[in-house]
């Protein structure tokens, strides 16, 4: 999937390719990894009136709306929508404790909660994430368990990150080669 928004808010995907990417990729995605304003946009675009979502309960509403337009799963990515420890929008940055992904695939929604990190290291977490599905599910492991464990790769990676330069930095894809005692 083409990247329709990055992390820090831009558009990256032209308005006019949005229809075509709903129309003609998405009934043949097997994961789609939308991060929440992505999903709003591919609503918008398809005609749903949809609102940002607000709460745990808003996002899986907005996860099965996206599911509606054709990929056999979608996951939800939930880091646009920190959320407090009652599972809803925070209403102080430092309120926000969780992060919570939805995966859904038309009958279960099973989510991945990590603690929020508040690391600026996260840029590219969107593509290592789904690299990071593609190739578990290239390995033959069952779409849950490739989801979840690429979820835990993309949260290590950004809570081993070390910052670089100014702005958002990115994730240590590295993590997973360090030997105890001498990681960092």
């Amino acid at each position: 999937m083409k990247v329709m928004i990055s992390t820090s808010g831009s558009q990256l995907l032209p308005q006019n390719a949005v229809k075509a990417v709903r129309e003609h990729l998405l009934p043949y995605t097997t994961v789609l990894t939308p991060n929440i304003p992505e999903a709003v946009l591919l609503l918008r675009d398809s005609g749903v009136d949809v609102k940002e979502p607000e709460n745990l309960h808003d996002a899986i509403a907005l996860a099965k709306q996206v599911h509606k337009l054709g990929p056999r799963h979608i996951l939800l990515k939930g880091g646009h929508l920190p959320l407090n420890a009652q599972r809803e929008k925070p209403t102080s940055d430092a309120d926000a404790a969780i992060v919570i992904d939805i995966l859904y695939d038309g009958q279960t929604v099973s989510l991945v909660e990590a603690t929020f990190s508040r690391s600026k290291n996260t840029h590219g977490t969107g593509c290592s994430l789904a690299s990071a599905i593609a190739a578990n599910l290239a390995g033959e492991i069952e779409i849950t368990r490739a989801v979840r464990e690429a979820c835990r790769y993309v949260e290590a990676g950004i809570n081993t990150s070390t910052d670089l330069g100014k702005g958002n930095g990115p994730i240590n894809h590295f993590h997973s080669l360090y030997s105890l005692p001498y990681a960092p």
